[in-house]
């Protein structure tokens, strides 16, 4: 039943994300477009919801229930982010406005890619929170292994992540001779190619 819900969670996210970005763009209606995009949240309350009352009638806490934390907390990490990235992707498309791109060399994408990290960091704590409720809530350590092993999996995919990220401050990208992009130096408030 979990995985139904959670199967049916993340279809519900792509229909309200493309039905808010239809009512914004193409049917002139941004209020209402908006509107659709803020329900997004709710499907995750409902998954939380049916997931404690799944425990609570005394189904065994099994990976299913594990992905469903790790599924909300990717959800809080990352849900905005890809809503914002949808949307500007949907404005240049539908609306004729310019694309805004991350930046793709030296520090300034060292910047952006920590950024994108810290949503990952968030989603693993979320998600060990919420396993560690599940854990607390259903009280018998010889029950709750299968919802121990899904925070260390939060934990690793950060920790990847995290190293990935690290790579960029490493050995950043260097800007291609005449390359139009730029970053801001933090210091001086100059701006300087990244070379």
């Amino acid at each position: 039943m979990i995985v139904a819900l959670i199967i049916a969670c993340e279809i519900g996210f792509w229909v309200l994300l493309a039905a808010g970005l239809a009512f914004r763009y193409l049917l002139r209606m941004p209020r209402t477009g908006l509107a659709l995009l803020l329900c997004e949240p709710v499907l995750e309350v409902v998954l939380l919801v049916v997931t404690a009352w799944d425990l609570k009638n005394g189904a065994e806490p099994d990976w299913t229930h594990g992905l469903a934390a790790l599924y909300i907390g990717y959800t809080v990490g990352h849900g905005h982010r890809t809503v914002k990235w949808l949307d500007g992707h949907a404005a240049h498309r539908l609306d004729g406005r310019p694309l805004v791109r991350p930046p793709r060399y030296g520090l300034a994408r060292a910047r952006h890619e920590t950024k994108v990290w810290l949503g990952t960091l968030t989603a693993a704590l979320v998600a060990t929170a919420l396993l560690q409720l599940a854990i607390w809530y259903v009280g018998d350590p010889g029950r709750v292994t299968s919802l121990e092993s899904w925070r260390s999996t939060a934990w690793r995919a950060a920790g990847i992540h995290g190293l990935i990220a690290l790579t960029y401050w490493l050995w950043p990208k260097k800007t291609p001779p005449g390359h139009p992009e730029t970053a801001q130096d933090a210091r001086t408030g100059r701006e300087k190619s990244v070379r």
